[in-house]
């Protein structure tokens, strides 16, 4: 990847590379962090992230193993690791108050991090406030419907894919995550995607295929009662996501009594409709998340 990236060297010798974007913002506006789904390094980000480092800190960063970030081979990787490389990555940082918008996996991971401080074996203190949580096409349980989430496997020992069978997953994993709509009016933009899916950094099948495993085995279902009730939620869900149904999105208003769902209309901080897909920053003017995002913060 070609963009400057500062790294943090994990406890266990796992190396987290991270971009602060917009950072002559820090000390006057509240840092946002943005954690990724399954599959994504932090330059998936770029449509969102750019617009809002334009006003504050914007905290980008790839998963161990994932990107520029690495981890040593054969390591397990779980929710509950990643989300205490998250906690690591943000102490280093030093800062005292951020946000949080975490999309697909990125959500579950932010939810098992401010769970931590009340896990039941290795607690962890949080040095820092959350204040604003964003869940982006995420939830707070396992997927049961094996059609469900993102279909990927790798490839079987000692055998590499060949670039055609790797352009054919990255459309169909594409393709998942958006609606046939979007598919056929934004054919421009779907070769964008594609082509920095392909070629804008690693994404190791290994990675990907310990995060789909991670996804099945995390449970805090029971936990979500000791959600900071400081922090304010946002669940942002579209009814054309398939690879977590609007269902999701809805149960987590129903776990967390006090979390939301955006609202729909023509103000600045509602979203038109619910009609998009799992990528949901990839629907719409990308104003519209912009105001999204900085009128929840401003509550």
């Amino acid at each position: 990847m070609t963009a400057p990236y500062s790294t943090v060297l994990l406890p266990d010798g796992a190396v987290l590379a991270f971009e602060v974007l917009g950072s002559q913002h820090l000390g006057h506006h509240r840092p946002l962090v943005l954690v990724c789904g399954m599959g994504s390094i932090r330059t998936d980000w770029e449509r969102l992230s750019t617009r809002l480092a334009e006003k504050r800190p914007v905290l980008v960063y790839d998963h161990r193993g994932m990107g520029d970030s690495s981890y040593r081979s054969g390591d397990e990787i779980t929710i509950e690791i990643l989300s205490r490389d998250l906690l690591f990555l943000i102490e280093s940082l030093r800062w005292k108050d951020v946000s949080i918008c975490g999309f697909s996996m990125g959500g579950v991971i932010a939810q098992q991090l401010l769970l931590l401080p009340f896990h039941p074996t290795e607690p962890a203190p949080i040095h820092f406030r959350c204040t604003h949580l964003f869940l982006a096409g995420t939830r707070s349980v396992v997927l049961r419907d094996h059609g469900l989430g993102l279909q990927y496997s790798k490839p079987p020992c000692n055998m590499t894919r060949t670039p055609a069978e790797k352009l054919e997953i990255a459309k169909r994993l594409i393709q998942a995550t958006l609606d046939p709509v979007w598919l056929q009016e934004n054919p421009s933009r779907f070769a964008v995607i594609l082509k920095r899916t392909l070629t804008g950094g690693a994404r190791p099948p290994e990675s990907i295929a310990q995060q789909g495993v991670a996804l099945k085995s995390f449970d805090f279902e029971h936990q979500l009662v000791d959600m900071p009730r400081n922090t304010r939620i946002l669940v942002v869900h579209g009814r054309l996501d398939k690879v977590i149904p609007f269902s999701f999105g809805q149960d987590i208003t129903n776990m967390i009594p006090w979390a939301t769902m955006v609202s729909v209309g023509s103000k600045p901080g509602q979203v038109p409709s619910y009609d998009f897909g799992h990528y949901w920053y990839e629907y719409f003017d990308i104003q519209v998340w912009v105001d999204v995002v900085e009128k929840f913060l401003k509550k």
